[in-house]
């Protein structure tokens, strides 16, 4: 059967998962005119449900239009370590003990700086954790920085704008702050062995430019951030002490979930390790973020099969760019696409110029903070964040809003 016609039904439904995006709080409230229906409305109004429900559609309209072998053999087809690795990567960054092992980190340091702590304890966090990516990859860096801010930023006492900002600062701040080695942003891991990117040329060619982003960004967003501090009369509870014992064994199973990111099997086993040490010593735990974590990845796991049927139309797009170009071209293209699949979809193409390589991506890094889709990390943060905004409900045109000032510097730094 020819493909044709199922390559552009698959481009339209990936395109209404798109708009699912924008409107999931507009279809949660039809649970008010359908009453016996509102449990289904609210599960279809979650951000992480909207591309694993239509995933599930384009599986279905497969099987109906070319076959139920096609169907499953695509699906079987796809790479799913990425959203096997976050949901991993979330529940064990999110532990107790390692929580409060970098949170008494952060406050000692805060403490020191001739500051105000609390000030200081918002800049590192924005500033300093998505640094730290590069190291413990973005998706770790963007659960402890989300769960140490939540406190502090994510709640009523801050005005929604700034907390949108707050958001905007911080998905960006991921999306750059990871590019500083070859292996913790996703974007960059997708062409970094293609293209022979080492960390050193990474740390070279991206980590002035990023990490300078990356400070502008958090010192701009604290400053704004100063007087509503002390309003709101905010603090980070005070860590808990933790044997330090239990935490260098959580800080060892992050390290091996970190060091064997692409080999599934190895930190799947690690996992399940984890979660028996996890019960044996359940005195010093909090309850894991399984189901944030698991929503996540379904929320991947769904991207990563609606774009696989982009490939048609998105690589000619990006092969028929120059340099300059193809930076903005990438940066907008990563709003509605995983900016991982886009730099994918680049390293496929062959002849490439080495400008042409670091505009792609450069600009799916930076471009990396304006939706929800547009870095793996991102449902992350707004599984961990979406209470601390009204109705629980992270709205796709404050998040962009929010991001655009801090996406201006980071790609004004990335083509300095």
């Amino acid at each position: 059967m020819d493909q044709a016609p199922f390559q552009m039904v698959a481009a339209v439904l990936f395109g209404l998962a798109i708009l699912h995006t924008f409107a999931a709080k507009s279809v949660e409230s039809l649970g008010h005119r359908f009453p016996k229906h509102a449990g289904l409305f609210h599960v279809l109004g979650e951000v992480e449900v909207v591309f694993g429900v239509w995933a599930m559609i384009l599986m279905l309209t497969m099987t109906m239009m070319v076959s139920g072998s096609a169907a499953i053999d695509y699906a079987e087809s796809r790479q799913y370590t990425e959203p096997l690795f976050v949901f991993v990567v979330m529940v064990v960054a999110a532990s107790r003990p390692i929580l409060e092992t970098v949170h008494a980190l952060i406050a000692a340091l805060a403490r020191w700086l001739p500051l105000r702590a609390l000030l200081v304890q918002v800049w590192l966090c924005l500033a300093a954790v998505p640094l730290l990516g590069s190291l413990i990859t973005e998706p770790a860096a963007m659960t402890l920085a989300a769960l140490m801010l939540a406190p502090i930023v994510f709640h009523a006492g801050i005005p929604e704008k700034l907390r949108y900002a707050a958001l905007g600062v911080l998905f960006v701040n991921i999306s750059i702050g990871g590019t500083l080695t070859s292996y913790a942003a996703p974007p960059v891991l997708m062409v970094a062995s293609a293209w022979n990117w080492d960390s050193a040329f990474m740390l070279k060619t991206f980590g002035w430019r990023s990490a300078t982003a990356v400070v502008i960004n958090a010192t701009v967003i604290s400053f704004l951030l100063r007087r509503h501090l002390a309003e709101a009369d905010a603090s980070i509870p005070e860590p808990t002490p933790v044997p330090i014992g239990i935490a260098l064994i959580h800080f060892a199973f992050l390290a091996g979930v970190v060091l064997f990111a692409h080999h599934p099997v190895i930190f799947i086993g690690l996992f399940l390790f984890f979660l028996g040490f996890t019960q044996a010593y359940g005195e010093h735990q909090n309850p894991l973020i399984v189901k944030e974590g698991l929503l996540v990845g379904f929320f991947l796991a769904g991207l990563v099969v609606l774009g696989g049927m982009q490939q048609w139309w998105l690589q000619p797009l990006v092969s028929g760019m120059g340099p300059d170009l193809l930076f903005f071209g990438a940066l907008g293209l990563t709003a509605i696409t995983d900016n991982a699949a886009l730099t994918y979809l680049g390293s496929l193409i062959v002849g490439m110029s080495d400008d042409a390589k670091y505009a792609l991506v450069a600009g799916a890094v930076a471009g990396g903070g304006l939706t929800v889709i547009a870095n793996a990390p991102n449902p992350a943060g707004v599984s961990l964040l979406r209470r601390g905004f009204r109705d629980e409900t992270i709205r796709a045109g404050g998040l962009a809003l929010g991001a655009l000032p801090p996406t201006i510097v980071a790609a004004a730094l990335l083509l300095a």
